[in-house]
């Protein structure tokens, strides 16, 4: 591979950061009720995310926002990681978009939960860090994807089955994150040490922290045994549900 030194690209990872960040201040869920003449931040549990869209407009215009909200955390990834593919860091054998894919999805996140065309009230990140974990895993290796798709499927699965909308979520992005954490375990166990190697680490933490704190009240709620249940049954006949995601 051939390698890039951070001073040739320290400029890069600024204009990233910020073009990642306002491609995840897009909201799909705003734009929607305020074409519907209501504000999502005054209707149900106020979120901006897909469950609320969910109970709110229906099932479809759900998966609309998921999907949306997902790409969101994904195609920055992507992007990067097509940009830099081929180039490792000068004087290591990791690979530049094997940072740069989180980095990027990172402030897609961040642009997604505290958007500054939204006052900073924004969603909970949960399905743009499951398209940034899945678009992650899966642009170097098209097979991760099906997996990845499994992964997605179990945690509707459990949601299903438990009514327990929240932590389905956040259960996958954890397993998700494991997962790659074990892929660059073992692509980098002799390197581990490295600096851009733990700040790849730092990166997925940082995405298992920024999702797990901004349901901090769902769990207090959970714990409490006070939380909501969330019925896809009753969201699929067009009834409304009851969690705040």
């Amino acid at each position: 591979m051939k390698e890039l030194a951070f001073s040739q690209l320290w400029y890069w990872f600024l204009l990233m950061a910020v073009l990642s960040y306002f491609f995840g201040c897009f909201n799909f869920a705003a734009v929607y009720s305020k074409a519907h003449k209501r504000d999502v931040h005054k209707i149900g549990s106020g979120n901006p995310g897909t469950m609320n869209m969910s109970r709110e407009f229906g099932l479809k215009v759900g998966f609309v926002n998921f999907i949306i909200d997902f790409c969101k955390g994904g195609i920055p990834a992507l992007v990067s990681y097509l940009i830099f593919r081929g180039y490792c860091f000068a004087g290591t054998s990791v690979a530049v978009s094997d940072f740069t894919r989180y980095f990027c999805g990172m402030f897609a996140v961040i642009g997604h939960i505290w958007p500054v065309t939204m006052r900073f009230r924004g969603g909970k990140g949960i399905a743009s860090t499951l398209g940034l974990l899945c678009f992650g895993l899966s642009c170097e290796e098209v097979w991760y994807l099906p997996i990845a798709i499994g992964v997605l499927l179990l945690v509707l699965l459990y949601i299903i089955l438990t009514e327990w909308g929240s932590m389905g979520s956040l259960l996958g992005v954890t397993v998700l994150t494991v997962w790659q954490g074990i892929i660059f375990f073992l692509r980098y166990s002799t390197d581990i040490a490295q600096g851009w190697v733990v700040g790849v680490y730092l990166l997925l933490l940082g995405l298992n922290f920024l999702t797990w704190f901004a349901h901090r009240k769902n769990l207090l709620r959970l714990l409490a045994g006070e939380e909501h249940r969330t019925s896809v049954k009753k969201l699929s006949k067009g009834k409304r549900g009851t969690q705040n995601m």
